[in-house]
């Protein structure tokens, strides 16, 4: 963070300093409100939650190099006082990011977020320094957290933006207010709260809605080929750009392919030029992310050429979306389980497909939640999907919704042979390692509720230990 007293912070967000010998003291490490993340300098956020209640690590903060805690009562050690901490810790990120004069782009949508945000920190990072979200922070408490760990040599700051209502986005530009919106697209991730994908188009536009005009900056880059998304520019006053594989996107993308092992490559073409990407993420479905952050790169000043090139050179910074490991008895592990909708699933069992031509494919999916009245039929439909792509096994892991899907791949036509549901992940971990062979290729899949990451790691470390033999 910015280097700020104690006594400047408690102005910011209208706190009474306890036990403070000398408000001057400036806090000048990061924001944290995990005390295990606490470094000499730092500001802790003490918040109470389910089972734990931070206040109760304020001497051992303090302790470690903690400058005072930002609290909801005195703790006996320094301590900025506030009625409520997330208000406060949202009122110290608008009035750090307004002195600090970084451009602030803002993302949201249904699915990709997190992935397209690691691609525009990246790309933007080759210009000048960037801070972005961490994994998918991107609520109340972590924008604002992420925001504050900007320093004075940020110029670029990425924000991720998520909404489970009416509001919640508004809510988030209102803390940090963004120069360049993008939204991704509209989706049913989280339909069972939102109502339907209108009222889901009506929460992400509010993110267009907050942007400065056109004569000052502002720019809405909008999926050209979501039409929900697309509809979005004449809720701005924002420039808008287009991106998409539409002719009309101003960035899109030709020649969209799969190389031999899944991996994406394309012609980019921009408003000043083209140059050709072969991307090192897999699966078809991130040509449309690398399109929405060459957008946001080019309206920033880069050329299609350092686009393309550091597209090409991007990796995953974010643990468990479709993480490879290659095995040395050669069987691949697709490691997708941090999260799960139905648009997340389509496009990771596409990308199994592809990348396992010529090879057995297990999928080893779990519930997708939060679909309401639409879980029944979204499950049904992915289960027929495996089938479809002629995935060779479909191994359904839980309760009823996984029978959902083993019941979609059974009417489709796997008769069974191809699709069996298991109870939980160690039953799973059980059938893979007594079933596995050398070359097979397997996904997990799941809401992150499911803990389906276990089953990556269990076969990931088989395959270390040499337990699987070859068959």
């Amino acid at each position: 963070m910015i280097a700020l007293s104690l006594a400047e912070i408690a102005e910011v967000v209208g706190g009474q300093t306890h036990d403070i010998p000398d408000p001057s003291v400036q806090v000048t490490g990061p924001v944290v409100r995990d005390s295990r993340e606490v470094v000499p300098g730092s500001l802790f956020a003490a918040f109470v939650g389910e089972r734990v209640d931070g206040h109760d690590y304020a001497a051992r903060v303090t302790g470690a190099g903690a400058v005072a805690v930002l609290a909801s009562r005195p703790v006996g050690v320094p301590a900025i006082v506030v009625e409520d901490v997330q208000t406060a810790l949202g009122a110290l990120a608008r009035h750090v990011v307004r002195r600090l004069g970084a451009t602030l782009v803002a993302l949201t949508g249904s699915a990709g977020k997190t992935s397209t945000k690691d691609l525009i920190a990246q790309v933007l990072g080759r210009k000048a320094p960037t801070v972005y979200t961490p994994g998918s922070l991107n609520n109340e408490i972590g924008l604002p957290l992420t925001a504050l760990s900007a320093t004075e040599e940020t110029q670029f700051l990425v924000l991720e933006m998520g909404a489970r209502g009416i509001g919640h986005i508004r809510y988030l530009t209102e803390l940090t207010p963004p120069r360049i919106g993008l939204v991704l697209n509209v989706g049913t991730a989280h339909i069972g709260e939102f109502g339907g994908r209108e009222q889901i188009a009506q929460a992400k536009g509010e993110l267009v809605e907050a942007l400065p005009p056109a004569a000052d900056g502002g720019t809405a880059v909008l999926n050209a080929d979501d039409p929900l998304v697309r509809a979005m520019a004449s809720r701005t006053k924002a420039k808008v750009v287009l991106f998409g594989e539409s002719a009309e996107a101003d960035v899109r993308a030709e020649n969209v392919r799969l190389t031999d092992s899944g991996q994406p490559a394309f012609r980019l073409h921009t408003p000043s030029g083209a140059s050709d990407v072969t991307m090192r993420l897999y699966g078809e479905h991130h040509v449309s992310n690398a399109l929405a952050a060459a957008a946001v790169a080019h309206e920033l000043g880069m050329s299609a050429e350092e686009i393309a090139l550091a597209l090409s050179e991007a990796g995953s910074l974010s643990r468990w979306r479709m993480e490879v490991t290659e095995r040395p008895d050669g069987v691949t592990i697709v490691n997708d389980a941090y999260n799960a909708n139905p648009e997340s699933m389509r496009a990771a069992l596409r990308a199994l497909a592809a990348m396992g031509k010529g090879r057995r494919t297990w999928a080893v999916l779990g519930k997708m939640a939060e679909l309401g009245d639409e879980a029944l039929a979204e499950h049904d439909a992915v289960g027929r999907l495996a089938v479809r792509l002629n995935v060779s096994k479909l191994v359904a892991v839980g309760g009823i919704e996984a029978s959902w899907l083993q019941l979609g791949a059974y009417n489709e036509g796997s008769w069974g042979e191809e699709s069996v549901h298991v109870s939980d992940a160690q039953a799973a971990i059980d059938l893979l390692r007594s079933e596995l062979r050398p070359g097979d290729v397997v996904l997990v899949k799941a809401s992150r509720s499911v803990g389906l990451e276990s089953v990556a790691q269990a076969l990931t470390e088989s395959g270390a230990e040499g337990e699987v033999a070859a068959r």
